[in-house]
């Protein structure tokens, strides 16, 4: 999974990328779009995996991984392209969410914060630059017509664009527009900004963390938020000592990392569920999106499985623990086959029979 930190210059959003990664990247603000983007690819954490490692001792131990992108701070009128602009900004339309980081701290010489219209700055240039990105698609269209290449592809492609380009002319996300399939299919090819899931993160300091129910209730009117205290939590994330990190927590009421709680909410968000595959060799944790079949988790681990697949060994991560072993799995009637329609569960521990 990859999820692309966006907001306004100083909002903090490199500093949530540190919390988040245990990195040190550097905080002082960008000058200009043009900067690097910091990209750091993290563990996800998983008890889960943890403890069948513990039950199968295997050489290797793979968890699944988020990849977060820090990109450049969105200032006005930057999307006059069609996109932010900046080296980093592919990155950030590949990703599978983004988090839009929005400022609730005072910061010299900053004005006081203002999260809300933080939030609708940042929606209105993601919509400019889906408007425009749509549009110059038009333009090539008609371009096309005009040299007699009228054809039934295009002529769908047009018709779903022109719905974009009215429904985002309206302040519309393109997430909230009805589109079968082919359009869906259509569309995932633009990549565009507000067709991607979108959560907020309320950047608190440490004195105001916890206090902002009010606001919190604000912002889920439109979009799903967690508060974080960034600067709080970036420093907690420096400590060696995993004692010493509870206790801070403690005190500060929060019962999990940042990472856990954005992994949390971002598996939700997009609609990550996770399998696994175990052996002496390799424990693994795998990411698919649930309502995903056992023939499209096949395709997750390799495309031959896929291709070749006959059945799908599967019984639950929890069965396996409530009962210590395979063979006590299989004895309570709880280890079975199932068909390529399958659909996997959070939990479900496969293994793919195939034949290439």
């Amino acid at each position: 999974m990859k999820i692309g930190l966006i907001g306004l210059p100083n909002s903090g959003k490199t500093t949530i990328f540190n919390a988040l990664t245990k990195l040190e990247a550097p905080v002082t603000a960008y000058t200009n779009a043009k900067a690097e983007p910091n990209v750091a690819v993290v563990e996800v954490a998983d008890d889960r995996i943890r403890r069948l490692s513990e039950i199968y001792r295997p050489k290797k131990t793979i968890f699944t991984t988020i990849e977060f992108i820090d990109f450049a701070g969105v200032t006005k009128g930057s999307a006059k392209d069609g996109l932010f602009s900046g080296p980093g900004m592919e990155l950030i339309k590949n990703a599978d969410a983004l988090a839009l980081v929005a400022r609730n701290f005072s910061k010299e010489p900053e004005p006081s914060p203002t999260p809300i219209n933080d939030i609708e700055k940042i929606i209105d240039e993601l919509l400019i630059s889906d408007l425009i990105i749509a549009e110059n698609r038009l333009e090539r269209i008609a371009h096309a017509y005009m040299r007699g290449k009228k054809t039934n592809a295009l002529q769908i492609e047009e018709k779903v664009l022109r719905r974009i380009v009215d429904h985002v002319s309206e302040n519309r996300a393109i997430s909230n527009l009805d589109l079968d399939r082919e359009q869906e299919k259509i569309v995932r090819g633009f990549q565009f900004f507000t067709h991607k899931p979108m959560m907020v993160i309320l950047n608190s300091d440490e004195y105001g963390f916890g206090k902002n129910s009010d606001l919190l209730s604000e912002i889920e009117k439109k979009h799903q938020v967690i508060e974080f205290a960034g600067q709080f939590e970036m420093e907690l994330s420096r400590l060696n000592d995993p004692e010493e990190e509870k206790l801070f927590m403690a005190d500060m009421g929060i019962e999990e990392s940042a990472r856990d709680r954005l992994t949390r909410l971002a598996y939700g968000l997009v609609g990550y569920i996770s399998f696994f595959t175990v052996g002496p060799d390799e424990v693994r944790a795998w990411n698919i999106h649930e309502g995903n079949t056992a023939l499209e988790a096949a395709g997750a681990i390799h495309s031959d499985l896929a291709r070749g697949f006959i059945r799908a060994e599967c019984f639950t991560y929890d069965d396996l623990v409530a009962y210590g072993s395979e063979k006590a799995v299989r004895e309570k009637g709880l280890f079975r086959l199932e068909g390529k329609n399958y659909l996997v569960q959070d939990g479900n521990i496969l293994s793919i029979r195939f034949n290439v």
